[in-house]
């Protein structure tokens, strides 16, 4: 016990009626007590009749007492608590008191009232101005006549919209979201390589918007863009159009809120919304990706700003995490780097056969008729369409091995002047033995040393991922294209608190 002396200390507020009621009861414990004092929270005039009463409208006596109810009453003795007694129940009391006929002509019991340590915010605000709360962060002084958001943009924190200030009390209470120690390091953002531990990853959090129970998905998210295998310098970087895209699935989805239906890829929800633009305002801060600077990209795409969302696991199909080996009760993110938004509106095929025609008709197209190798692409099925291949039997493996058929471009269309358009390939690579197609990351293996005109090249080598998601009304799916090779791969991590 800290600070306390031995004796009785009782802690009220005049606002609550519990402790208005026993006000006889303290008065007669601090007559007959030896050593009794009472903390008062809202008024140093309350219990009335009293010399022995503390000013805690400050809490900090509440704080270092750990009080969550009042009236409290808390006997020290060598200077530690050896009994407690909240609310009021007349035997508690007096066990605790040593007083024989408490309150006599009381009620036997009463209720007490939540302690002002709890209001809302307050817990965070006193373990900064009391408690142990030690931060490796370098704290910044924000002058009085300034405003602290704009304070954030002058010094180039913001992502264009508002932030969030972080204050320290912020801070804490973002922190309280994952039992994770503050100072654990989770790696070191490209491109500038700052070392990121769990409390600069609050930081950008709570400057995002995040509640605390978001905290989790934010911290697999930035484990995830760190796997050497995802390659966020390149995704940075890159003159293209990608940013990190986040996918949830598992239970967590449910329990903070994500939306996974109408609008999924859209705005509104604000647990999809603060979490992905966590990510992207640590990638600004802590790892250099400013537009102009490092970030190279030539139009972007509004998902950088936040690109999340949540999978529709309310369906037949495997999700995508089951799909990659978690169990359907493990809550996991998935990122990979995406673009914008590509719709595919087919209000007219009943058969899965045409449904999945439609489907690669977009796919083929996308980044250029002739680009593949590095492309990739993600398929968000909605309800209306995914009905149509539930009712025929088709799995998503199935649909995901017509697609690939379905999607071998011939060599011929893949030549230089094909469809009157310049890319491809040489045109003296038919017949020609040996290495005449430009070599990528990611190429397929096993092409023929010699190409033939009807040869076949796949347009998504490294697969298409499906997921499921979306509003139950309207025909129209969506494809999240993006880059995808050896060095840019999507990445699922599970997601522990």
């Amino acid at each position: 016990m800290k600070n306390f002396p031995d004796g009785l200390v009782a802690v009220v507020k005049r606002d609550c009626p519990t402790c208005a009621l026993i006000e006889p009861v303290l008065q007669r414990l601090a007559a007959g007590a030896a050593a009794f004092v009472a903390y008062s929270q809202d008024d140093p005039a309350f219990p009335s009749g009293i010399t022995q009463v503390i000013d805690d409208s400050g809490l900090e006596g509440s704080f270092h007492l750990n009080i969550d109810i009042v009236p409290t009453l808390i006997r020290i003795r060598d200077g530690r608590e050896v009994a407690r007694a909240f609310g009021w129940h007349r035997g508690e009391w007096e066990s605790v008191s040593g007083v024989p006929h408490l309150g006599a002509d009381l009620p036997e019991s009463r209720p007490g009232c939540g302690s002002k340590t709890q209001d809302p915010g307050m817990p965070s605000r006193l373990a900064v101005r009391y408690g142990e709360a030690r931060f490796r962060s370098r704290g910044i002084t924000v002058p009085a006549s300034v405003d602290p958001i704009e304070y954030c943009y002058e010094r180039g924190w913001s992502d264009g919209l508002p932030v969030v200030p972080p204050t320290r009390e912020r801070v804490l209470e973002m922190l309280q979201g994952t039992r994770r120690a503050a100072s654990e390091v989770i790696g070191q953002i490209p491109t500038d390589l700052i070392e990121c531990t769990v409390e600069k990853a609050a930081i950008s959090a709570v400057m995002a918007g995040c509640k605390p129970e978001y905290f989790p998905v934010v911290l697999a998210a930035i484990e995830a863009v760190l796997v050497p295998e995802y390659g966020l310098h390149g995704v940075i970087c890159t003159t293209n159009f990608v940013g990190p895209v986040i996918v949830v699935n598992g239970p967590i989805a449910r329990a903070i809120g994500m939306n996974c239906k109408i609008n999924a890829l859209g705005q509104g929800n604000r647990a999809n919304a603060t979490i992905g633009r966590a990510l992207q305002l640590l990638i600004r801060n802590f790892g250099g990706g400013r537009p102009g600077e490092i970030d190279r990209a030539v139009l972007g795409n509004p998902g950088k700003y936040t690109f999340c969302f949540a999978e529709d696991e309310d369906d037949p199909w495997d999700s995508l995490a089951v799909e990659r080996g978690f169990p359907a009760t493990a809550s996991t993110v998935t990122l990979f780097s995406g673009e914008g938004v590509t719709p595919v509106m087919d209000e007219i095929s009943r058969t899965p056969e045409s449904l999945a025609r439609s489907f690669a008709a977009v796919l083929r197209v996308i980044h250029h008729p002739k680009h593949t190798y590095t492309v990739s692409a993600v398929l968000v099925v909605t309800p209306e369409h995914a009905a149509v291949f539930h009712a025929a039997g088709w799995s998503k493996q199935r649909l995901k091995s017509e697609l690939q058929g379905l999607l071998q471009i011939p060599v011929r269309e893949m030549l230089r002047g094909h469809g009157g358009t310049e890319p491809g390939f040489p045109p003296d690579a038919i017949g020609r033995q040996g290495g005449t197609i430009p070599t990528y990351p990611g190429m397929p293996v096993g092409l023929p040393a010699t190409l033939r005109p009807d040869d076949l090249i796949p347009k998504y080598p490294n697969g298409i991922d499906i997921v499921r998601a979306g509003g139950g009304a309207g025909k129209f799916s969506g494809i999240i294209s993006g880059l995808g090779s050896i060095t840019i791969q999507s990445i699922t991590k599970e997601i522990v608190s």
